[in-house]
């Protein structure tokens, strides 16, 4: 049971930044025992992170993972290198804990948390969420992928899971996924929502090739042309070419920032679910914090149309919420030094005001 009656009543949560809380913490982080800035983005990430949090002295102690997995009907138009059943198969892979994200979460000292939003068998294990909307999309080349109602049920599960962490003391909510065909549909609604043409905003996802890479295209030019979506109706765009993993991320997101709870975007198709959140409810812009910069070309216009800088750029491409994990020792390493570095004062060291 979700308890949002309807996605409006989830959109009316979300509240804005709380600038006094960064300014506060600015204020704070220059009686640093440094120069001003000299800490660069490390700087800003601390006041972004009390912005979202409400205080200026933002803490993360418990940050966990989200993986959220589904299948994609657009995958049968052979956009992928693999196969659809490797969604199944990489799912049960996380439960083991031997995927990529595992092992990055581990040293982070993240929980990971995975959940099933339609692969097309379902995930039959304790260890998944089961937030499933259906055996995965429809092609969205023919029709939409998923019809309005359950779009918008998909953002109100992904927001419910949000709050259920926040009340088991998540601090830090970083997004991850895993779905064979979804950079295609990320591609699709980056094209969108953006405005950038599809060329543009299509990369080789799994590694296609050349072949591979112009079905890509195809299949996406072929589901705007047949879906005509809106740009201006977020939730009809992610109705028509969307995935369930993406409507899931997009509550999760939306979920998260209205328990003031920091969200660490992973790569292009998590920034594709923040993009759909943002544009239902633009305050959600000011409690994401975007990890990394993806190889997927699609990655660079979605960051510049939410506004975000990436704290990192290493050619990852895998998704499940690698660059965000990695990311995870830096945002803590911002409130740490906020709350633990002495200040002139506290250490007797002259404060040139510089």
């Amino acid at each position: 049971m979700t308890p949002f009656p309807d996605l409006e009543s989830l959109l009316a949560l979300v509240p804005p930044a709380d600038e006094g809380a960064s300014e506060a913490a600015r204020r704070a982080m220059d009686q640093k025992t440094k120069p001003r800035g000299s800490l660069g983005r490390l700087e800003s990430l601390a006041c972004r992170l009390a912005a979202s949090q409400g205080t200026a002295s933002p803490r993360v102690a418990s940050p966990v993972v989200v993986v959220m997995a589904a299948d994609h009907g657009v995958a049968a138009r052979g956009v992928s290198a693999y196969p659809p059943e490797v969604t199944f198969q990489m799912v049960l892979n996380f439960v083991r804990g031997g995927a990529a994200i595992n092992v990055i979460a581990r040293q982070a000292g993240a929980r990971v948390v995975v959940a099933d939003l339609g692969v097309a068998v379902p995930v039959e294990n304790p260890g998944v969420e089961d937030l499933r909307l259906g055996p995965g999309t429809a092609d969205f080349t023919a029709g939409p992928a998923m019809d309005r109602a359950t779009a918008a049920r998909g953002v109100l599960q992904g927001a419910v899971l949000a709050g259920r962490l926040a009340d088991e003391g998540a601090d830090l909510i970083c997004t991850g996924e895993m779905g064979i065909g979804n950079t295609t549909s990320s591609s699709a609604l980056a094209a969108v929502l953006t405005g950038a043409p599809v060329r543009e905003v299509v990369g080789r996802g799994t590694g296609v090739d050349a072949s591979g890479l112009a079905r890509k295209v195809a299949a996406i030019e072929a589901g705007i042309a047949v879906n005509a979506p809106d740009p201006a109706d977020p939730l009809g765009v992610l109705a028509a070419l969307g995935g369930f993993e993406i409507a899931g991320l997009a509550g999760l997101i939306l979920g998260a920032a209205a328990r003031r709870v920091p969200v660490v975007l992973d790569g292009f198709i998590t920034g594709a679910a923040a993009l759909v959140a943002a544009r239902l409810c633009p305050r959600v812009v000011g409690h994401l914090v975007a990890s990394h910069r993806s190889v997927e070309d699609g990655h660079r216009h979605v960051l510049r149309a939410l506004g975000l800088a990436p704290l990192l750029d290493l050619d990852l491409r895998l998704g499940e919420g690698s660059g965000a994990a990695l990311a995870i020792p830096l945002v803590q390493s911002a409130v740490r030094v906020l709350a633990e570095m002495a200040t002139f004062g506290d250490a007797g060291v002259t404060d040139s005001g510089a």
